[in-house]
């Protein structure tokens, strides 16, 4: 069945993505089975949106009981999922905000963006104060204005010329963020883990301090918590752990638990700057995939995942430092948001080698493999994921020699 479905997608999809190794025909909790029938232990999540695993009960009922009542109203019409999950939110982050809801994390982003612009009209009509600030190796989206921010060349130059104007700084470096940012900037985009880019953790002080510069210059501090938040780091939000309130916090992947969903949250006087008629989305806040949010996130307080997160992802960065041979360099990341930093352009076949031990991981940067695996995993999880990893590694070492002989 994989060779089948592999040859029908060949024929009938674009070529954007290549041909997938597996077709998933199911999921349980932690693990996924392929159209052949072959069980692997998932640390991919669907590059961490699966925050409850597979077939959670819980987001299984929320999206039944939902689409039952009624699947969709547009935004012409307004509905108890999307209020209640705009509120949740607002709670958890305990400031005064204001929510839009998108389908994913670039949309989320998007509206950022088109909030920034408006500030910086507001703040200079003449228009002086449109600049937007990001970081190298970043990524914000695929749409063409969260592409304009992303920096990461290969991923944008494609499409360009893009929305600007737009300055690229070294990620972590506090003195090349004051160098960029003054009267003219907007908004500065910063990820608190640079996730497509590698699995960067940002250093100790570096979201203060942007916070500080922002506040110096006037400029709106926007948080990409689209793979770090909701729990991901043991946290609701990475950037208000670390002691900062952004001016916007923009959302997705896990917060759906695997449903299609993205928010934008406005905080303070950021959630006061869109008008009517300014923005919008058809399916932006459906109410099914709201239902499945607040079932997430009801889940994640319940079950104390947060708390497992801590636990289970100490337990995890144990069992990966204790990972050896000549590949392995490095170990970084947080919670349950991990980058094995290889010593050479081998994450790829690091990748294929851990499928075919039964173990999904991913290959983010030539040499950086990911693991993102659901809130819900356990410490046997975490051991067993280790084992296979180490086979791997121990595969793609072996016919590194075997080459060199």
């Amino acid at each position: 069945m994989n060779s089948e479905l592999s040859e029908q997608w060949s024929h009938v999809m674009m070529h954007n993505y290549g041909v997938p190794p597996l077709a998933v025909a199911s999921g349980r909790g932690s693990r996924v089975t392929d159209a052949d029938g072959r069980e692997y232990l998932d640390f991919v999540a669907g590059i961490a949106v699966s925050a409850l695993g597979h077939g959670h009960p819980a987001v299984v009922e929320a999206v039944r009981s939902q689409v039952a009542n009624f699947a969709h109203t547009s935004n012409l019409f307004m509905h108890e999922p999307g209020i209640r999950l705009a509120q949740r939110l607002i709670d958890l982050l305990d400031r005064p905000a204001r929510v839009f809801f998108s389908n994913d994390g670039a949309t989320a982003n998007e509206c950022a963006l088109k909030i920034s612009r408006m500030y910086g009209w507001t703040k200079d009509p003449s228009g002086g104060r449109l600049t937007v600030v990001s970081t190298e190796n970043s990524f914000h989206g695929r749409t063409l204005g969260s592409l304009a921010i992303t920096g990461n060349a290969p991923k944008r130059i494609p499409f360009e010329p893009l929305p600007g104007p737009v300055r690229f700084v070294e990620y972590g470096n506090v003195d090349s963020l004051a160098a960029a940012l003054d009267s003219t900037v907007a908004a500065l985009f910063l990820e608190p883990t640079q996730g497509e880019g590698g699995v960067v953790p940002a250093p100790d002080g570096y979201l203060a301090a942007a916070r500080r510069l922002c506040d110096e210059v006037g400029a709106l501090l926007v948080i990409d918590e689209v793979q770090s938040g909701i729990g991901r780091t043991g946290e609701w939000f990475a950037s208000t752990a670390a002691g900062i309130t952004p001016d916007i916090i923009t959302l997705a992947k896990g917060l759906g638990g695997g449903l299609p969903i993205g928010a934008c949250i406005g905080i303070g006087a950021a959630g006061e700057i869109l008008t009517p008629g300014s923005h919008g989305s058809t399916f932006g806040g459906n109410p099914v995939s709201c239902a499945a949010a607040l079932a997430v996130l009801d889940t994640i307080a319940s079950e104390g995942l947060l708390d497992s997160v801590g636990k289970v992802g100490a337990e995890l960065e144990t069992a990966l430092r204790a990972l050896s041979g000549p590949l392995v360099a490095e170990i970084r990341g947080s919670g349950l948001w991990w980058g094995i930093v290889l010593s050479g352009a081998r994450a790829n076949d690091v990748e294929v080698a851990a499928r075919e031990h039964g173990l999904l991981v991913n290959a983010v940067k030539p040499n950086v493999v990911r693991l993102v695996p659901p809130l819900i995993v356990t410490s046997a999880d975490v051991q067993t994921a280790a084992r296979l990893l180490q086979l791997a590694l121990d595969d793609v070492a072996t016919r590194d020699k075997q080459a060199q002989s």
